[in-house]
């Protein structure tokens, strides 16, 4: 059902990286390892490149490939969910989803640090790509795929 999750963050100059490596980990220590995992430093990527003023900018980010580690990740998230939150998803969730089959969803940097799930529309936030898998490609089965995993 799912072929892979991206997830990634950036820590601006003016951030503590560790703050928002935190937010990340919610999302990746409830993942691998159908949760059970307890280092993700080994699945996370870092790139720290200049940003328009010529300020530090650090981009965190990881790919969950393995099924249980993608089941995993589902299974945290929805339940984890405030209802408005849930049903705000269900209303964008034709929107959210892209001709390739890519599902958007973006949350809440501090809120993640706090240990929340939190809808975001903001661009500095938890950036999650969730690339559903069909065969044949297939939109609309793709669309019940994401309603029934966040929906």
């Amino acid at each position: 059902m799912i072929h892979y999750i991206s997830v990634r963050v950036s820590a601006h100059a003016t951030e503590d990286e560790s703050r928002v490596r935190s937010a990340l980990d919610l999302f990746l220590l409830n993942s691998f390892d159908k949760g059970k995992c307890t280092d993700t430093d080994k699945y996370v990527e870092s790139l720290v490149f200049e940003g328009y003023h010529g300020n530090p900018i650090t981009l965190f980010s990881a790919t969950i490939k393995r099924k249980p580690d993608t089941k995993a990740f589902a299974a945290f998230v929805r339940p984890n969910m405030t209802p408005e939150d849930v049903e705000l998803l269900r209303e964008e969730m034709p929107d959210r989803l892209d001709d390739d089959q890519m599902f958007h969803l973006r949350f809440d940097k501090q809120a993640a640090f706090n240990g929340q799930i939190k809808l975001s529309s903001s661009s500095d936030a938890i950036i999650v790509k969730v690339k559903i898998e069909t065969y044949p490609k297939d939109r609309l089965n793709a669309g019940r795929i994401v309603e029934e995993l966040f929906g």
